[in-house]
Formats: structure tokens, sequence, C-alpha cells
């Protein structure tokens, strides 16, 4: 039998807690007998919705937990002070080995504290980037960062764009994969002096297939498989396309059902519409992972589904069984030995 990968779930926080986690971890533990989870939270309520399912009772424990970090907490003043909450419990169990992973749906601010204060960077990572994988014309690309360093060097940059190399050959399955940065233009001289300093250091790495600029209406349409950025502009690009793809699906669907002529039509193509309203669902990869600490920290959506977790879950298994983490330490080491 395969060894078991063991993932704490923070089950609050969300808006869907605690009912769409736990039916997240009792879907995954029935379709990977290789996966073990814990979920953090108030054992009475995890109690009383682990009792609506059958599932293989000795992969899913309770870890009780007496607080919540909420969306309006201090992210710095939650980790410090709500020791006993089911995010930093989370936290500390993978810090102390006792788990491969940690999924969250809750406070982005306080995991992406929690994750480099509690788990703890690896040594050499300069920040630890946020890193969706992003549905698009050509499959699926990863932005990196998306939401932890508005205010990052060049340097750092560049690690990202390492990272998400390895992230997208070894767990996506992408071979060489092609890294740009995003920009303004294509031209090599255009950008701000972020972009301008990384530019010539990303065009210098013989160990990543660096393409150049990558303007955001390319983004969709996959051109590159790693999207370079700082997190503020990535921030921004994930949450436009999160929301223009809805916002197009929903005018569809609004369309297919506004005569009755047309919801007709509309269940003539219905098999090719659900494959097409497929590829805009960001929950069918999982969540972002906060690479470059010494375990696996996932941020999930706030408002996520059982099926975005259990995707999350997955998620944490294949990094583990692909030792991401072991292979950005030997970058790590080959950059020193190279400096």
């Amino acid at each position: 039998m395969a060894e078991m990968t063991r993932v704490v779930l923070d089950t609050m926080g969300g808006d869907n807690s605690p009912g769409e986690h736990v039916l997240g971890a009792v879907n995954a533990v029935k379709e990977k007998e290789d996966l073990f989870v814990y979920i953090t939270g108030p054992e009475d309520k995890l109690k009383e919705e682990l009792a609506k399912y059958n599932y293989p009772t000795d992969r899913i424990e309770i870890v009780n937990t007496t607080e919540e970090i909420t969306c309006h907490d201090q992210p710095v003043n939650a980790i410090r002070q709500k020791k006993d909450s089911s995010m930093v419990v989370g936290l500390k169990m993978v810090k102390e080995g006792k788990a491969d992973g940690f999924v969250s749906s809750g406070n982005s601010g306080a995991l992406l504290v929690g994750g480099q204060v509690l788990v703890g960077k690896m040594k050499g990572i300069e920040r630890a980037p946020l890193a969706p994988v992003v549905p698009t014309m050509n499959g699926v690309s990863l932005l990196i960062d998306c939401g932890a360093n508005v205010d990052a060097k060049a340097s750092n940059l560049v690690q990202f764009a390492k990272m998400g190399s390895i992230y997208m050959e070894n767990v996506i399955g992408v071979k060489n994969p092609r890294v740009a940065i995003v920009n303004i233009g294509a031209e090599e001289e255009k950008g701000n002096a972020l972009v301008k300093e990384t530019f010539p250091l990303l065009k210098e790495c013989k160990d990543i297939n660096f393409i150049g600029s990558i303007e955001a209406r390319d983004f969709p349409n996959g051109v590159a498989d790693v999207v370079v950025t700082e997190a503020f502009v990535g921030n921004v690009m994930l949450k436009l396309t999160e929301g223009l793809a809805k916002a197009l699906v929903g005018k569809v669907k609004e369309g297919l059902t506004s005569t009755p002529i047309s919801t007709l039509g509309a269940l003539l193509v219905k098999p090719a519409l659900k494959n097409t309203f497929k590829f805009f669902d960001t929950t069918e990869h999982g969540g972002a992972p906060l690479l470059g600490l010494n375990g696996l920290v996932v941020k999930i959506h706030g408002n996520a589904t059982n099926k975005e977790v259990k995707n999350a879950l997955f998620q944490v298994e294949t990094f583990k069984k692909q030792d991401i983490n072991g292979k950005i330490k030997k970058y790590l080491l080959e950059e020193k030995e190279n400096a």
C-alpha cells in the first residue's frame, strides 16, 4: 500500500464552514485510499456534520479547537493571540511534522503570516509566493505571485519563476514550462522599475525557459505556463479573470434561457456547454499553494465548495508524491554553489 499522505483541513473561517469542508474531506478519503485528513474546528459541530455521511472513519480525525480566526481579525494579532484557533493549530501540526500539508479558506492575511512564521520559510527563500493554477485556452497557467508580496524585489521574482517552473513541471506535468513576466508591452525596454530590473535577470537564467513579457490580455490565451509578477498586479489579474469568467458564464446562461426557442436549443447543446463551463471553473485545480515553505500551505477561496476542498486535499498529495519541497531545496543548493 502507498505511503499515507496526511493533510490538515481548517474547517472554520470560510463562508461555507464547516459543512462544505467536511463534505470535501469525506469525498476525498472515499476517492483516495492513501489520504488521511485531520479536520480542525469545534468537535461538536464536526461530529454533527460527519454523522451525515458514510466514509472510512479511520481516515478522518477531528482535532478539537476552541477559537476561530475571522475575516475581521488583524492577521498578525490573530496568529499571536488565537493560539487554539483551527488555523494556528493546523499550521503547527505541519510545523511539527504531524501532517504533510494544510488547507484553509480562512483569513488570507493570517494564513500568509502563519505560514511564514509558524511553518517557516526554507533557508534561502526570500519571499513565499501564492501560486494558483488558472484555466487558459491552452490548459492552465501558474500565476505567481497572486497575493502574498505586494512590494517584491527583482530577486524575489527570479525565485518565483524558478519555483513556479518546478511546480508546473512536476505537479501539472508541463515539460520545460514557458516563463513570462507581466508587462505593459512585449518590448524589453517597457515596464516599471521592477519589471525593467527583473527582465534581464530572468533572461540570464539558464535553468528556466524564459520567453519574455506577457500582456494581461494574452494571459487567458495561455501563451506562457508560468506568469511572474508581484502580488498587487497578480491579485488584480486573478480577481479580474475570475470575475469576468463568472460574468460571461452568467450572460451565456441568461441568453440561452431568454426565449422558448433558445431554451430548446440550450437543451440540445447542454453536453457541449457543460465542458465549456468547466473550462472556466478554477476550483477544478484546487487552491493556491504558498511555495517556499518547509511544508505545504494551500489557500482556497473563502466561499469554497466541497469540490474545491477535495481538489485542494488532492493537491497536497501530489505535492508530497512529487517531492516539490525537495526539488525546491535542490534548486536553492545549486544556486548557492553557483553563486
